[in-house]
């Protein structure tokens, strides 16, 4: 026995059907409603923000920010899971985006001048919505790789039975 052959597997093995891993309808639901609330909740806390619009302004810009290098982040560490897609200035890009977003918005947060309570919702509300977007990028992603897997299996077998 050579070593080779502990450590490579055989083309047969490759040709088992592999199981093609899903989210559950329950976590899809609950990642959706988690999302929804966080945002609603978001929405509901600036829409009645007292204070002057600009500041209003300020912290629906600082959130939609968020919002997006968030799901970039995201993107980008699923991406360079299993190895380096992307160079290195754009994963800078990408962590500096979403620390700067996070750093502009939790300044201004804590400037304004509001009820503690206002920053103390406010905040809870943001950092739910970020830890909610996590989840939600991270349960699209399996849903579209599932189906690209599925897609590939499917293509395989027809190719089979063609043959």
């Amino acid at each position: 026995m050579n070593i080779r052959s502990v450590f490579n597997h055989p083309i047969e093995s490759s040709m088992q059907p592999t199981l093609i891993r899903k989210d559950t309808t329950a976590w899809k639901a609950q990642v959706w409603i988690s999302f929804g609330t966080a945002a609603t909740l978001c929405a509901t806390g600036l829409a009645y923000l007292p204070g002057e619009d600009i500041q209003r302004a300020f912290m629906v810009m600082g959130y939609v920010f968020c919002l997006s290098t968030a799901f970039a982040l995201a993107k980008y560490i699923r991406d360079n899971e299993m190895r380096k897609n992307d160079t290195p200035m754009w994963g800078f890009v990408v962590w500096g985006g979403f620390a700067l977003a996070m750093t502009l918005t939790g300044w201004g947060l804590w400037r304004m001048e509001i009820n503690p309570t206002w920053k103390a919702y406010l905040g809870v509300c943001w950092l739910f919505l970020i830890s909610s977007v996590f989840t939600l990028a991270k349960t699209l992603r399996d849903a579209h790789e599932a189906a690209l897997a599925e897609a590939r299996r499917d293509g395989m077998r027809s190719m089979r039975e063609a043959e």
